[in-house]
Formats: structure tokens, C-alpha cells, sequence
């Protein structure tokens, strides 16, 4: 198998073109795909939430000579590559080792399957399909109702749930009855505004603003805010497990525990 033949299956699952869609209607940016040929048959794929040298060692020790992340290993346009500096420094690495890297971030997102879908059912939604964003094949940011529960019961099963102890809980003890939730850094004016008119009782997310917080508290809403890591590493071990299966090579799944 080379590269082209693996990427043609992520590909196909999980279409780069909801990323390019996304950037083009929006005006946002994306760095998704192919990052780093290193040419080659390809003996193993290692599926890592981040390009980190934990990976890198990961991949090393299981005989993986591809590498696939969701967050781009390189998100900006550089003029260099120097050890000095660590994102180019993994990179470095791996085009020494010869291991490849594929990222797949905004349509990991996106896709109907993908990471924000996972996170609004893994909180407990049922019926996701009330999105704030939509595009053609995918959508971010969701609404639903979930089991009626006490805020502080919600806030316990989502730490069970996604494993972790890193979670912020804002707002007073209440009923909880329906939730929204955006994947990764989702919290915006827009955001808080499509919560609010869903008639959410809390919003989840993760890197949230002060600023944000004042207006969803104010807003008459709750907020859970768990790291960046764990919101999306949960749909991400989804999408590894719905892949794996399919690539033609052997794939590992890595995580680096201690960010969840």
C-alpha cells in the first residue's frame, strides 16, 4: 500500500472537501491532508490526535512509517524547517525516520460521523441533528436534549464518559434537560446566540474566553468547558475505530493521557 492508497480511504470516509468548503464560505483556515510524503510502502498507520513526540515514538515502536493526526502538523505556511522550534522539529524527525503525516482536521470535524458528532453523543443527545453550521455533507455545533439530571450529575457522567478530571464547571446547581456543544475551541457570539434561541441549559466546549463565559452565564446558561484534548479525542477514537479496518495496513491508536 502507498500513502495515496490509505489517504484515498480516509479520503473517501471523511472527504478533505468538507475542510476546503468550510474555508471557502467562511473565510476560515485549514491545513488538512497530505503534510509529509516520505515515500514508500506503507507497513502501518498510527492515529494521533496531535503530531507530538510521544507519537513520533508511538509510531517508531509499533513499525508505523505513517503518522495521521487531526490537528495539522503544521496549521501556517513556514519559510524554514529548524530544529530550534518544535512543531518543525517533529516534523524533522519524522521525514528522517521516513514516517509520513497525514492530517485530517475540519472535515474530522465536520463529517456526519465526525468529531463534533461524537461529542454531542457522548454527552448524551439522542436527535443531533439541530446544527448551528451547515455545509454540504457535514455540519458543527449541535443542540439536543439529553436525560434530565442535576447540573453536578452531568458534569460527573461527562468526566466518566470522556476520562477526564480537567473540567471547569460554571453556574448554579439545576436541571439539566438540553445541552450544546461544539468540539475543540467552538465558542463565538454565534455560538452562544444559537445556544440560547435552542434553549440550551448548558453549552460545552473547550479554550473558552473570559468574555464568553460572562455572556453565557449571563445568558441564563451553564458551561462546561473540558480541555481542547479531551473534547476531541473521544470522536477521534471513533474515527480510528471506524477506519481502522479498512486501510490495508495494520493501525494503532495513541494518545497522550496526560492531556485528556
Amino acid at each position: 500500500m502507498k500513502l495515496a492508497d490509505v489517504y484515498a480511504v480516509i479520503d473517501g470516509a471523511y472527504p478533505k472537501r468538507l475542510s476546503d468548503d468550510y474555508v471557502r464560505l467562511s473565510g476560515a483556515h485549514d491545513n488538512s491532508g497530505v503534510l509529509l510524503d516520505a515515500d514508500g510502502d506503507i507497513r502501518g498507520a498510527l492515529f494521533s490526535l496531535d503530531l507530538s513526540s510521544g507519537a513520533i515514538a508511538a509510531a517508531k515502536r509499533e513499525g508505523c512509517n505513517l503518522i495521521v493526526t487531526h490537528h495539522p502538523a503544521l496549521f501556517f505556511p513556514v519559510s524554514g524547517l529548524r530544529e530550534e522550534v518544535p512543531v518543525e522539529k517533529r516534523l524533522l524527525h519524522c521525514a528522517r525516520a521516513g514516517i509520513g503525516v497525514v492530517s485530517m482536521h475540519l472535515n474530522f470535524d465536520f463529517a456526519p460521523r465526525g468529531i463534533d458528532y461524537h461529542l454531542a453523543r457522548g454527552i448524551g443527545g439522542q436527535d443531533v441533528s439541530c446544527v448551528q453550521e451547515q455545509i454540504e455533507g457535514g455540519a458543527y455545533g449541535r443542540a439536543y436534549d439529553v436525560p434530565a439530571q442535576t447540573f453536578s450529575a452531568f458534569c460527573g457522567h461527562i468526566s466518566e464518559e470522556f476520562r477526564t478530571k480537567k473540567l471547569l464547571a460554571y453556574g448554579e446547581e439545576g436541571q439539566i434537560r438540553r445541552a450544546a456543544s461544539f468540539c475543540g475551541a467552538g465558542i463565538d457570539d454565534g455560538a452562544i446566540r444559537f445556544a440560547k434561541a435552542q434553549g440550551a441549559d448548558v453549552i460545552l466546549s473547550s479554550d473558552v474566553k473570559h468574555n464568553y463565559i460572562c455572556d453565557i452565564l449571563g445568558s441564563g446558561m451553564r458551561l462546561v468547558v473540558l480541555t481542547h484534548y479531551a473534547s476531541e479525542n473521544y470522536g477521534f477514537q471513533k474515527i480510528y475505530q471506524d477506519l481502522s479496518g479498512k486501510l490495508g495496513v495494520p493501525s494503532f491508536f495513541y494518545e497522550d493521557a496526560f492531556m485528556l
